[in-house]
Formats: structure tokens, C-alpha cells, sequence
């Protein structure tokens, strides 16, 4: 598919349209069983949609928000919202309600589009307080008891817009690959999110980048299996649905995390895109599982990492070897490859730094993981690691037609058709991070001789200390959650004369521990215990023999509980949210100095 030639995303999902027909496009669970819809069936759906905010009064460049779980109607709505003029203002589920106000608000979104009733139960209250005219959502036989709110149900809304079809196509033909196709907001790590102003050009840029890239992995595909489970909402898989919508393939979406693994095996996927969390996530549950295997079975697994690891490294492998690794191919690495559907061409990982350990030992498992980098002002994919040439400490090299350079501090600076618009309604932030074309990432990295970028750290979160060494908190994070005891960390110590931590123990250490040492597992009265302190006092130093003087954790504190996205300590893409933590622990923190 050349991305190059079309003006926008509804061209490129029209044009398909004409090629696909009758094939199955889009799958989703109907009572207990995958069930498709075809192409034409999602562009009859997408056109009757796109006549009813035409007919609502939507004008080119008004904002729609849309919230809603990965289902086919939040692509539908996406395409619909675009096809007819309007920018599509995704929301992520586990948004407060005060952060739907804030979006609904800022963005001044004309109307949205949710899924279901919770969802609309939080948005009702930025509606009546806003520009937002009305609401879809995507039930039967909606109840709404504020008359002040105009509310449709979702079919009724298709089926109105049926009646009274407008020329959709005579909008989206004329549409610019420059026009802003999405206002994307960022996490808010740091604070408010920012709205990131994506176009057409930039998101079809990106897939251009990947398909060009991952070409010999899918060459002889047909048809293409994707499994959809990260949040539509994020600019990562809001992007993948248009690559895979160049590819032709065949979307199967997710029910939910926990019966990830059961709808791999049902949809049968050839990518896998997951955010680092998920892989270490099954890091750990592979190795605890193994504790329980017996001997033969956790030695054949220990063979085939070592052997694994030698591949991945470029060490020659005896003949002996070579035949125990083809049989372990048959014993282990079928197996395994078994659990993700017994398809998986190859793992992909971004959104934030992935362990090195966690990475080689899914490789050396047969999965080929390939780490990427980007962020939501790139559309978002900056860089990969192309599956001929694997560098798993590295977040591989730019996409075709992404620059990519290091600035005097070592800060990573991109440009590119990739790179947004701006921030919606924000010029003073759009200044400070888009400068002559560049966008300034504030990460701090380096190039190899092989043009492999590897990312050393935050350009905001690096800790100087008294001393002024600038020091690398992920670096040590990395090195602390490594340890199976250890879920979640944040270092702390900027000016001051040592490194401090908080962290949070792994639930199911903590059960055990508890249960043996006759203490209650509750982490808020556990966090002060002083024999649990002690405990993880070995582990800290087991850490610290790994690191350098001035790395070294002196000090910690036990969180009281783990950082999620409900205590707003993690963003929904699972980045931690310092700022936070440090408003909840800061004293806590502070008085470990005294």
C-alpha cells in the first residue's frame, strides 16, 4: 500500500472500501463468539453517521469528542467524524470526570460520542456547562432524566442520517494531507494535558514509515490478523487502525486485559503492539510459573533462553547445539508462541523504555520483540527496530522520511511530515517545543554508528544532584522493578547529597510474606513495618551492588499503595506521574535527609 498517495485517512479507508467489498474488516464478541462486519457494511454505517452530524450541523474543523472501550464503533465514529469535515477529539475510559470537562472544554467540542451510559454519566456535566451542543451514545433505549441535555441513541442517530444522506464524498475529496485530522491529548505527566494537533499527512506518514519497515514480516500475509486492545484514545493504536486499514486487515477487538490471552488465541494475531508493562507483566508470570514446573521442565526452558541469548548475540552455536535448539523450537518455543494464538511474526513495544532482560528473554522464547520509540506530537512513531537487525537496548532507527538528531544537551530533536500541528489553542507551548520544523522530544539519547537511537533518559526527570552529576532515575527504576519483589519505584534526590526511593512491593510477595511472618496483607499498615522495611533493605542493596556510587538508593519508603491511573499516579498510557507522587510522599520523602 503506498501511503504517500492519499490526501487524508477517509481517502485511504474510501479507496479500501471499493477493493475489500464483502470481506470481513472488522470483529467483535456477540454474545460469546467473534462475529465480523464487512467493509461495506462499516461504510454504510461510516456514511449514515456522516450524514447525521452533517445534517446536525457540523462544519469543517468543528470537534468531536469521542470516548469509548476498542470496539468497531469507535473506528466507525473516527471515520465518520473525519470523512464529514469535523476533528476527532479522542478520550480515554478511565478519565474522571473532571478530566472530560477539561478536554470537552478546551478542545470546544461540538458534540460526542460515547459508548455507554457510565461514560455519558461523566460527560453530561461538561455538556450542560459548555459549547457542546449533543451527545450520541452508542445504547438502545437510552434514559436521560436532564432535559437540558440532547441526547440520541446510536442507531436512531445512523438510521436518521440514512434518510437524509449527504455527499460525504464531495467533503473528504477536497481534504489536505495538512488539515488536522485529530486533537490527540497528551498523559499529563507533568500537569494538564496538552492537545496535540495531528494530520492527515502525519498519521499517514507514520504508516508509511511502519509498513516500509515491517514489510518482510507481513510480504506474504493474506489476510492480516490484528488484535486491538491498547486505548484507541492514545495516539499508538489510534494510528495502527489506519495501518492496518492500508493492510487490509482483519481487526478483531479486544473484551478486555484479563481475557487478553483467550481472545489472542480466538483472533489468532500476526502483531502483537503492547506497551513495555504488558511484557514485563508476562515476564514475571513465566518466570513465577516456572517455580512450579518440575525439573525437565524448567532446564528445557533454561536451555532454550541460554541458547536463545547466544543466537541473539551473534555466538556460533555447535553443531550439538543447533540440534537441542531445533528440538527446543518443537517443546518450548511452539509452546509459548501457542499461548499469543501460534501466529505472533513479532512483538512490538513502545509508549515508554523497555527492560533489557524482559526484551532478550521473550526473544530468546522465539518472540522477536522490536522496540520502538515516538510521542503523540510525532504522530507517534519515531523509530524501530527493523526484525532483520535486532538491538533490544536500543529503540531502533528512524522511520523512512523521519529525521532525527542530537542537540548540544543531548536532547533528541525530530522533524518530518510526522511532526503535529501545534497544540490546539496553546501557542506559548507549541513554541517552546516546535522550533524551525524540529520537534524538541525532552528526551535525552544518543545515535549509534548504525544509526540505532538509544534513549538515556528524561530531560526533565534527571536528577542533579549536590554534587551536579546528572543522574538517570529511569536507569535505577529499571534496575529496582527487575527484582520480582519489586512492582513500581520513583527516585528522588535532586540537589541533595544522596539518592532516595519509594517503592511499591509486588502484591503477591507481599500475600506470602505477610502470611509467613503472621502480619496482615494490607500495604498501608504494612508500609511502616519494620521487619517488611528490613526485608526490602536486602533487596536494595542486592540492587545497589549493580550501580555506581552515586546511583546508589541510601534511603526508601514503602508507598502505601501502588500507582495507578485511579490515584492519578499513573497516566493512562502507565507513565508515573512524579509530580503526583511526590505531592503525596514529598514530606515523607524529604524526611529521610533529616
Amino acid at each position: 500500500m503506498d501511503f504517500k498517495k492519499f490526501n487524508s485517512l477517509s481517502s485511504l479507508y474510501f479507496s479500501q472500501v471499493k477493493d475489500m467489498g464483502d470481506k470481513p474488516h472488522l470483529w467483535r464478541k456477540i454474545n460469546g463468539k467473534y462475529e465480523n462486519l464487512t467493509w461495506n457494511q462499516t461504510n454504510h454505517i461510516i456514511e449514515n453517521l456522516a450524514s447525521g452530524l452533517i445534517n446536525y450541523g457540523l462544519l469543517k474543523g468543528d470537534r468531536i469528542f469521542l470516548c469509548s472501550e476498542n470496539r468497531p464503533e469507535f473506528f466507525m465514529s473516527d471515520l465518520a467524524i473525519m470523512a464529514s469535515g469535523g476533528i476527532t477529539v479522542p478520550a480515554y475510559t478511565t478519565n474522571t470526570a473532571a478530566d472530560h470537562e477539561y478536554i470537552i472544554k478546551h478542545s470546544g467540542a461540538r458534540a460526542a460520542i460515547v459508548s455507554n451510559m457510565d461514560i455519558a454519566k461523566k460527560v453530561f456535566p461538561a455538556i450542560a456547562s459548555s459549547k457542546c451542543e449533543f451527545i450520541i451514545i452508542m445504547e438502545d433505549n437510552i434514559s436521560i432524566s436532564d432535559n437540558s441535555i440532547t441526547a440520541y441513541e446510536w442507531k436512531k442517530f445512523i438510521n436518521e442520517g440514512e434518510k437524509t444522506r449527504k455527499d460525504i464524498a464531495s467533503i473528504w475529496s477536497t481534504q489536505k494531507r495538512s488539515d488536522t485530522a485529530c486533537i490527540i491529548y497528551t498523559s499529563g505527566t507533568g500537569g494538564y494535558p496538552k492537545g496535540v494537533m495531528l494530520s492527515n499527512g502525519a498519521i499517514l506518514h507514520n504508516c508509511f514509515g511502519a509498513d516500509d519497515l515491517l514489510k518482510e514480516v507481513i510480504s506474504d500475509l493474506n489476510p492480516i490478523n490484528f488484535l486491538s486492545w491498547l486505548p484507541l484514545s492514545h495516539s499508538y493504536e489510534h494510528t495502527i487502525q489506519f495501518l492496518m486499514t492500508g493492510w487490509g486487515a482483519q481487526t478483531y477487538y479486544a473484551e478486555s486485559t484479563e481475557k487478553l490471552l483467550t481472545n489472542m488465541g480466538e483472533s489468532k494475531p500476526h502483531i502483537m503492539c503492547a506497551v513495555p508493562r504488558f511484557y514485563e507483566t508476562l515476564y514475571s508470570k513465566i518466570s513465577t510459573g516456572l517455580k512450579n514446573q518440575n525439573f525437565i521442565k524448567r532446564a528445557l526452558f533454561s536451555k532454550t533462553i541460554e541458547l536463545g541469548k547466544k543466537i541473539y548475540n551473534n555466538q556460533k552455536l555447535s553443531k550439538i547445539e543447533l540440534s537441542i535448539n531445533s528440538i527446543l523450537d518443537k517443546l518450548v518455543r511452539k509452546k509459548v508462541k501457542g499461548r499469543f494464538g501460534g501466529e505472533i511474526r513479532c512483538l512490538v513495544s513502545g509508549g515508554s523504555a523497555l527492560n533489557f532482560e524482559v526484551g532478550i528473554y521473550l526473544s530468546a522464547l522465539g518472540l522477536p520483540l522490536l522496540q520502538g520509540y515516538g510521542q503523540t506530537e510525532t504522530a507517534p512513531v519515531v523509530s524501530t527496530n527493523p526484525i532483520s537487525k535486532i538491538k533490544i537496548d536500543t529503540v531502533g532507527i528512524p522511520l523512512t522520511g523521519v529525521d532525527v538528531k542530537i542537540a548540544e544537551d543531548g536532547e533528541i530533536l525530530v522533524k518530518g511530515e510526522n511532526v503535529m500541528n501545534g497544540y490546539w489553542n496553546d501557542p506559548e507551548a507549541t513554541s517552546k517545543t516546535l522550533i524551525e520544523g524540529w520537534i524538541h522530544t525532552g528526551d535525552v539519547g544518543e545515535i549509534d554508528e548504525e544509526g540505532y537511537i538509544k534513549i538515556t533518559d528524561r530531560k526533565k526527570d534527571i536528577i542533579v544532584n549536590s554534587g551536579g552529576d546528572n543522574i538517570s532515575p529511569s536507569r535505577i527504576q529499571e534496575k529496582l522493578e527487575f527484582e520480582p519483589e519489586i512492582e513500581q519505584s520513583m527516585i528522588y534526590g535532586d540537589y541533595k547529597n544522596f539518592l532516595v526511593a519509594i517503592i511499591v512491593p509486588n502484591e503477591e510477595y507481599i500475600k506470602s510474606w505477610a502470611k509467613d511472618n503472621n502480619k496482615d496483607a494490607n500495604l498501608i499498615k504494612l508500609s511502616g513495618d519494620k521487619d517488611l522495611h528490613s526485608y526490602f533493605s536486602k533487596i536494595i542493596e542486592r540492587v545497589n551492588n549493580k550501580l555506581s556510587t552515586i546511583e546508589k538508593v541510601r534511603k526508601f519508603i514503602i508507598a502505601k499503595e501502588s500507582f495507578t491511573v485511579d490515584n492519578k499516579m499513573m497516566t493512562p498510557t502507565m507513565k508515573v506521574r512524579r509530580f503526583q507522587i511526590i505531592g503525596k510522599y514529598g514530606e515523607e520523602l524529604e524526611s529521610l535527609y533529616s
